[in-house]
């Protein structure tokens, strides 16, 4: 099977396992910041745009919301369905951000997480404005992977500078703070919090295999990279394990200045 990875909806057909296991989750604090600044309740309504596989909506099931999770990729979709249908208030939906397919002044809360940076980001605040009800907030969230700060961190940004595919070009950064201006419209609350991942060899050969940018099985890199990454870990490793640290970021706010 071929993709077409120049689509963003395809780019994680064949990473989908490795991204469900691998990818970082968000921070408590940042999910108690985004309810309360929300105003969201039990059986509010929500829209993850681009949910995934179901990393960014499980802790909002957890909390009582009711979630639209909105993916576009049929197999990562799937995944989250096999791992969310335990929740009550959780729903599928095959829509892409900029074209979800809910309901007009529908949800609470519409929140892209590690996403936006996919997304035309004037049709994304359009189609947020429709489905918001009045009063509502969007939310956008990252985990900013650090890039320095230890020999692991370091040594991790130069493998993906050297071996990545186009990873300069579609990194989540990338997004400036005028694309979040022109997105809210007007004032917005920005916060960040620490986080962390801790991976054995295998962990983190799952968490580099799960990026888009990183090539995969059978590309010409894949095999020196994986090799350049297995020295690394031997290079860093503390009791068989290396520390990944992150910035995971929340802005959130209302869309104004709409027509």
């Amino acid at each position: 099977m071929t993709h077409d990875f120049s689509d963003p909806t395809s780019r994680f057909t064949n990473r989908v396992a490795d991204y469900a296991a691998s990818r970082p989750g968000y921070p408590d604090a940042l999910y108690d910041v985004l309810w309360e600044r929300a105003e969201l309740r039990s059986g509010s309504p929500v829209a993850d745009l681009g949910s995934g596989t179901g990393i960014s909506s499980e802790p909002l099931l957890q909390r009582g919301a009711t979630v639209f999770c909105v993916e576009p990729n049929a197999a990562m979709r799937e995944a989250a369905e096999a791992a969310l249908a335990g929740y009550s208030g959780f729903s599928s939906v095959a829509g892409r951000a900029e074209r979800t397919g809910l309901a007009g002044h529908s949800v609470d809360l519409a929140v892209a997480a590690q996403a936006f940076h996919w997304f035309d980001g004037a049709a994304v605040r359009r189609e947020c404005a429709r489905i918001l009800r009045p009063g509502g907030s969007a939310a956008i969230i990252w985990n900013e992977r650090r890039l320095a700060g230890s020999p692991f961190l370091e040594g991790y940004e130069r493998l993906l500078l050297e071996y990545g595919t186009d990873y300069r070009s579609v990194r989540h950064e990338n997004v400036t703070s005028a694309d979040l201006a022109a997105f809210f419209g007007g004032p917005y609350h920005a916060s960040v919090f620490p986080n962390l991942q801790i991976f054995d060899l295998e962990g983190l050969q799952g968490r580099v295999r799960s990026a888009s940018y990183a090539p995969p099985p059978g590309h010409l890199a894949h095999e020196p990279m994986m090799a350049a990454l297995g020295r690394l870990f031997d290079a860093c490793e503390a009791d068989g394990r290396v520390r990944m640290l992150y910035d995971a970021r929340l802005y959130i706010g209302k869309l104004t200045g709409l027509p």
